[in-house]
């Protein structure tokens, strides 16, 4: 009589993605009642953090101990402090602090729970205009996510452009940071290059974030002197203004679907001078469309709250740029933070 000996796999790995949220959960809890800001001039006990935080003594001590399990506190005897990490990253006012963008997320978790309907009707299942705080966590969250790139982009990018083929910004007087928020990628693109001026495009409530996103940096919004510019519009519906010797589309084109995608590229490529270089950067898909697993999943938060959004492969953002009459197609040498990409591609 034969036995089977072929080891059961085990369902570990599946209950950990199945009960992830609780984790996610904690730490939107802890940034949402700024748990690791109140800590981190001053170790605390749960009862003494409870009345800095009007919280519930009982339950802040639950949350304080979940939290050190994670590694985010550490506990020294009936007190606790934020770790290095935490500190560097969720202590409000830290140069890198990512509570907007953790913020955001936590905007996003009751969609998320209703997956299974946006997959049965193929309809968005986010409803409504975001709020004044949501909008916030929103805009603030896409500063978050672009100073994680765009300080160590800026002064590579000439060379990328060079390897690919294609003409640097250097030699470049006017860019287009289109659908660009707080203008982060237009003000870093800008103190790299002294000769560059460059205008970001979005919606009029972009404005007031722009513009103190400039002036952070020292650089002016206004005055014969002024290096960056606001253009208030909608790219899905306005037509993009001409004159621009470079144009960055970071992070827009996953909002759409693939009509108004390719719109939206074709007109910002009629806003190039010739010779001008279109820059696409978004979470890329491969050309099968199966990963890697970030672009995948992010394709699905656009099911959830866009009419038609969706991640883009490499080939497809190459052709949308074929389409609107650039050359000179080539995805740059450059990986970013949860498999983002450039493409990019000549005005003839």
């Amino acid at each position: 009589m034969s036995h089977d000996t072929t080891p059961k796999p085990s369902p570990r790995s599946l209950l950990a993605m199945s009960d992830a949220y609780w984790k996610s959960c904690t730490l939107h809890a802890a940034v949402a009642l700024d748990v690791f800001t109140a800590l981190a001039d001053e170790a605390a006990t749960a009862g003494e953090l409870a009345q800095r935080l009007g919280t519930n003594a009982r339950a802040t001590g639950m949350l304080l101990g979940a939290l050190c399990a994670m590694g985010l506190l550490e506990r020294r005897g009936e007190t606790f402090s934020p770790s290095v990490e935490t500190a560097a990253y969720l202590v409000r006012g830290a140069p890198e602090y990512k509570g907007h963008i953790i913020m955001h997320h936590k905007h996003l978790l009751e969609a998320f729970g209703r997956m299974d309907e946006a997959v049965r009707t193929g309809q968005s299942v986010r409803g409504g205009e975001r709020t004044g705080a949501e909008r916030e966590a929103f805009l603030l969250g896409m500063y978050n996510n672009a100073m994680g790139i765009a300080p160590r982009l800026a002064p590579e990018l000439d060379a990328l452009l060079h390897k690919a083929g294609l003409s640097p910004l250097r030699g470049h007087g006017r860019l287009l940071d289109l659908g660009g928020g707080p203008g982060t990628y237009a003000i870093h693109f800008c103190l790299a290059r002294p000769d560059l001026t460059a205008a970001v495009f979005d919606l009029p409530t972009t404005r007031p974030f722009a513009e103190a996103t400039a002036t952070r940096f020292g650089l002016s919004c206004s005055g014969p002197d002024a290096r960056l510019s606001f253009l208030p519009g909608d790219y899905t519906r306005d037509p993009v203004p001409g004159g621009f010797d470079a144009a960055w589309l970071s992070h827009i084109l996953h909002g759409e679907g693939p009509d108004m995608a390719a719109r939206i590229v074709t007109g910002a490529a009629a806003g190039l001078n010739r010779g001008g270089v279109l820059l696409v950067h978004e979470f890329l898909l491969n050309d099968t469309l199966d990963g890697p697993e970030f672009p995948a999943l992010f394709s699905l938060n656009m099911l959830l709250g866009t009419p038609g959004g969706q991640a883009y492969s490499g080939g497809q953002v190459a052709e949308m740029l074929r389409a609107a009459g650039l050359t000179d197609i080539a995805r740059l040498d450059f990986a970013g933070p949860n498999d983002s990409g450039i493409v990019a591609g000549r005005k003839p």
